[in-house]
């Protein structure tokens, strides 16, 4: 049995349907109010819990033979924050599935996490990820880098698309090796059963670093027009987007982050998908007739 914490959201959700797909045996914690019927209509056992709940977590993990996780407190609100979430539940979910003889643990992390990192939410990563390595279970961590499916559309996609400038934090000349969300659900499906993937920490990009110019160029280039650019110093507000990605967009335009796929790309069979064609699929998918 392998228990996925975080399927209800896009990235578990793609991860689950993939392992169902296989005929594996598949049990989802649910939290009350999300919605989960379509994965159990796919074959999902359901198991009512949450992170931030110790004792549910027990019946979720009793039993499973792997945990895969991809929940943390992003866009979530109320009491659901980086304290409560991404350290304290991560922290009962693996000290849970540790002492109930969890085999396989995968945990979905983040580019840069460390214990030492002042951002909170990839400290938090960095904590969790500790605790990992430091449990009884064999383990893989997955650290993808810039969502294209979260940060495109926020960042550039939507203002283009309605014909508002696009506002970058700094330059926007830093490289990234963006990401697509269904690449990243890939290899954890396929790392899950790798004995090479065990005990490993794998860096998961596109197939190219590209900046933020880059991705205002490929909607120019879809659209047939210019987007206009502005840009603004780090403490500045972004209209439409929650502090946290602010902050993580200033961090961004402070360094590069490549990430060479090339070897792992063939190892897992996972064929990295272009940012051209991330972009190409959400104009066409979100643009207005005439448009």
């Amino acid at each position: 049995m392998i228990l996925v914490v975080g399927a209800t959201g896009e990235l578990g959700g793609l991860i689950t349907r993939s392992l169902l797909d296989q005929g594996k045996p598949v049990r989802i914690l649910v939290r009350g109010g999300s919605s989960h019927d379509a994965l159990v209509k796919a074959g999902a056992e359901v198991v009512r819990g949450d992170l931030k709940d110790a004792n549910s977590l027990r019946a979720a993990c009793a039993g499973a033979d792997a945990v895969i996780t991809t929940a943390n407190s992003v866009g979530r609100g109320g009491d659901d924050t980086v304290e409560s979430v991404d350290r304290h539940g991560n922290r009962n979910l693996v000290e849970t599935a540790d002492a109930a003889g969890v085999r396989r643990f995968l945990f979905i992390s983040a580019l840069g996490a460390d214990t030492q990192n002042p951002m909170p939410f990839l400290r938090a990563k960095g904590e969790t990820e500790k605790r990992i390595r430091d449990s009884s279970m064999d383990w893989t961590i997955l650290e993808p880098n810039v969502f294209m499916d979260i940060w495109v559309p926020a960042v550039v996609g939507g203002p283009a698309l309605s014909g508002h400038p696009v506002t970058l934090v700094g330059e926007g000349r830093r490289r990234h090796s963006f990401v697509a969300r269904h690449d990243v659900a890939a290899y954890a499906v396929a790392a899950l059963d790798r004995p090479e993937a065990q005990g490993q920490t794998l860096l998961i990009g596109g197939p190219q670093p590209v900046s933020w110019r880059d991705v205002v160029a490929a909607f120019e280039h879809e659209l047939g027009h210019e987007v206009p650019v502005r840009s603004i110093a780090p403490g500045n507000l972004v209209p439409g987007l929650p502090e946290m990605m602010v902050d993580l967009l200033a961090a961004l335009d402070t360094y590069d982050s490549p990430i060479d796929m090339s070897d792992s790309a063939g190892t897992y069979g996972v064929t990295p998908t272009p940012l051209a064609d991330f972009v190409q699929g959400f104009v066409a998918a979100n643009r207005k007739p005439g448009g």
